[in-house]
């Protein structure tokens, strides 16, 4: 069922096929009688339109591709039609008059094909074999990307270039000269041509990046000089580059020399500023470059259906450092069997993995802490101000369609009814980014949330910020911008990007950091402290939200864990359908929270808490829950964190010396031995470790 927002766009969208159709109808009418005011207006309004949807919704005309009647068979026709009348404008009904403008539209069409046909043989040329980004990639011959016009969007190209000849057309329809028709199309003609012979110039040794060899061989001599010890390995869809980009600063200050692994080439720009070296490699044959590099250790955020690809890889050790711990089943699956370590906060999630009984051994469990909360604030006691701010901050529905994943669809608007309803708060809501992904439910809910809250405001009044507030901020976000956000222009492509990317400026991470923290300070002095706000945008970040509020509502999630780094209160939502003291027993970090119904039942009895501390009755449970979740404060997590690298790389080094100290222990087999002689006729026995043919496990396997 389609939700309130996009009912009316594709109404639009349906509109505006609909009068491509008549339009072409009326040429065709307009052909047939003639009429030649039919025809010019029909033809006119029609390539209008084509050429409006083609910058702004070529999502819509795609459509038409997939009934054959793309952007190429509707100029034809369009032309087409303008031909058939004029040929019936003629006296006689001949179109020997004609034959020259005839002759000039095919040989366009053909220079238009003649370009695609290049614009093809050039993205080949430029698409390498994997992506880098804080490299100097030089090495690789790389150039500015040729015009997008002429390389990518050949139907924007077929219809700018159209414009000539089917203006000369409609001309020569209205004054019956057939000059004018002759010099359009030779317009036309000239444009593609001169199109095609500048694109051409990209295959030219001058503008040609490297070959796939060349590439591969400058990617093992980059490796061999880098010398990477520990890198973090992810893939994912277009909504999950967060669980990556949560370990960007721990990763930046382990000991040694960090990479990041990616997988899908658009994530490139989806990770976020950082000073570490990132490589995509798309091609599972292309990565087993890393098994022959100096790589001690991946760290895995996320499991994928990618991952396995990686695992192969001995030489290397693996842990699983998860994208945040709950207790939910998720972070407890039966995958985690696959890598050499685990690593977990504290010892609740120890206790986790063993009550699950998957097959986790508790001594691959390590407890590191989480390094990135350090920027979280501690408590400061009551509400300091005349508001009370609490951050709404529901997870997703998940993949399982379990009813107590999210409070979204049950509760989401009882509770923050019942926070609107209260004149002393001040509602910070921040839903999942993925929030509707799964279950329409949610992401309608989450529209009526946000439309709750726009209304809830409308009822306030209070004094605001100055514009100098607004100022600020805008100065910030230029300069955040421009230290965090590559700016490319719009013909840039993958090559141009990496170019652009080479390696950071020296101290570009402390600015970053510097400039975000001005960033978030300016953020929030712009808002006036009475008003409800919705934070949906990737600014401010979770943890920003978590130091200006005195009350978390969430459901059974990370964020959760992460928020008992502060000890401030907290609020559970109970959608699963379990009583109290079966929600607890299940689900160990909502022991020191508040339990809230789908009803929002509770939610009074829970701010007056907040504002007064000598009716919070779970401050002692808080603080002896984050110990349990999160570890001990000392030593600091990072502290940790770095250790267990450090140990499991170590493990990595005794592997390779018994691997080697064996090696130089087997004799070489001698020639004619029993080792060696192997009839023709008997088949070959796979190793234990053998892949499919795409997916080898070695390089010497893969070729």
């Amino acid at each position: 069922m389609p939700s309130a927002g996009t009912a009316p766009r594709r109404a639009v969208q349906l509109a505006a096929l609909l009068a491509m159709l008549a339009f072409f109808a009326a040429q065709l009418v307009g052909a047939l009688l003639p009429d030649v005011p039919t025809l010019i207006t029909a033809t006119a309004a029609g390539l209008a339109l084509d050429l409006y949807l083609q910058h702004r919704d070529p999502g819509l005309v795609a459509v038409l591709n997939k009934i054959r009647f793309d952007v190429m068979v509707r100029q034809l026709l369009r032309d087409m039609l303008v031909v058939i009348g004029l040929v019936r404008l003629n006296g006689d009904g001949s179109l020997t008059g004609y034959a020259p403008v005839v002759a000039a539209l095919v040989l366009f069409y053909g220079a238009h094909l003649a370009c695609q046909a290049v614009a093809i043989l050039v993205r080949r040329s430029r698409t390498l074999p994997f992506l880098t980004r804080n490299i100097d990639a030089s090495g690789l011959h790389l150039t500015a990307a040729p015009p997008r016009l002429l390389a990518r969007q050949h139907g924007r190209r077929l219809l700018r270039f159209a414009v000539p000849a089917t203006a000369g057309l409609l001309v020569t329809a209205g004054t019956h000269r057939t000059v004018w028709a002759l010099a359009g199309a030779g317009v036309a003609l000239l444009l593609a041509a001169a199109g095609t012979v500048h694109l051409a110039t990209w295959l030219l040794p001058k503008k040609r990046v490297a070959t796939e060899q060349q590439a591969l061989a400058w990617l093992d001599a980059w490796l061999a000089d880098y010398r990477p010890t520990v890198g973090m390995y992810f893939s994912g869809g277009t909504t999950s580059a967060y669980q990556a980009n949560m370990w960007l600063s721990t990763l930046a200050a382990l000991d040694g020399n960090p990479l990041i692994v990616l997988r899908e080439r658009f994530m490139m720009q989806k990770i976020e500023a950082t000073d570490v070296p990132v490589i995509c490699i798309p091609k599972v044959h292309h990565l087993m470059a890393l098994e022959k590099s100096s790589l001690k250790l991946m760290l895995h955020p996320a499991n994928s259906g990618k991952t396995s690809q990686v695992l192969r890889m001995p030489s290397i050790k693996h842990a699983f450092i998860n994208h945040g711990e709950s207790d939910k089943l998720s972070s407890c699956n039966p995958y985690s069997k696959a890598y050499d370590e685990i690593w977990v906060a504290g010892p609740a999630a120890r206790e986790r993995y063993q009550l699950a009984d998957i097959g986790v051994e508790d001594k691959d469990v390590v407890e590191v802490g989480r390094p990135q909360l350090a920027p979280i604030r501690p408590s400061a006691g009551a509400p300091a101000g005349a508001f009370t701010t609490v951050l709404y901050a529901p997870t997703w529905e998940g993949w399982d369609g379990n009813p107590g994943n999210t409070s979204v669809i049950l509760a989401g608007e009882n509770i923050v009814r019942a926070l609107l309803a209260d004149p002393g708060v001040r509602l910070l809501y921040k839903p999942h980014p993925m929030t509707g992904s799964v279950d329409p439910r949610a992401g309608r809910a989450n529209e009526r949330i946000q439309a709750m809250i726009r209304e809830a405001n409308t009822g306030r009044s209070g004094p605001r910020p100055g514009p100098e507030a607004a100022a600020e901020l805008a100065r910030r976000t230029v300069e955040l911008d421009r230290l965090t956000t590559s700016t490319f222009r719009d013909s840039a492509d993958e090559i141009e990007r990496m170019l652009l990317q080479s390696t950071p400026d020296k101290g570009n991470a402390e600015a970053v950091e510097a400039a975000t923290t001005a960033w978030e300070d300016a953020y929030w002095a712009s808002l006036p402290e009475w008003e409800h706000q919705i934070i949906t945008d990737a600014r401010p970040a979770l943890f920003s939200c978590f130091n200006r509020s005195d009350l978390l509502i969430s459901d059974v999630s990370s964020v959760v864990s992460d928020w008992l780094t502060s000890e401030k209160p907290y609020a559970v939502a109970n959608t699963s359908g379990m009583g109290e003291e079966e929600f607890r027993a299940n689900f160990p970090t909502v022991s020191a929270a508040t339990i809230l119904t789908p009803e929002a039942a509770g939610v009074t009895e829970l701010l007056a808490a907040v504002r007064d501390p000598r009716q919070d009755a779970l401050a002692e449970a808080r603080a002896e829950l984050k110990v349990q979740l999160l570890g001990p404060a000392d030593p600091p997590s990072l502290v940790r964190f770095n250790a267990a690298a450090l140990a499991l790389a170590a493990k990595a080094d005794e592997r390779r010396a018994r691997m080697e100290a064996r090696a130089s222990e087997i004799p070489a087999p001698r020639l004619g031995s029993a080792a060696t002689d192997t009839p023709a006729d008997t088949p070959a026995v796979p190793s234990a470790a053998s892949g499919p043919d795409d997916a080898p496990l070695t390089a010497s396997q893969g070729g």
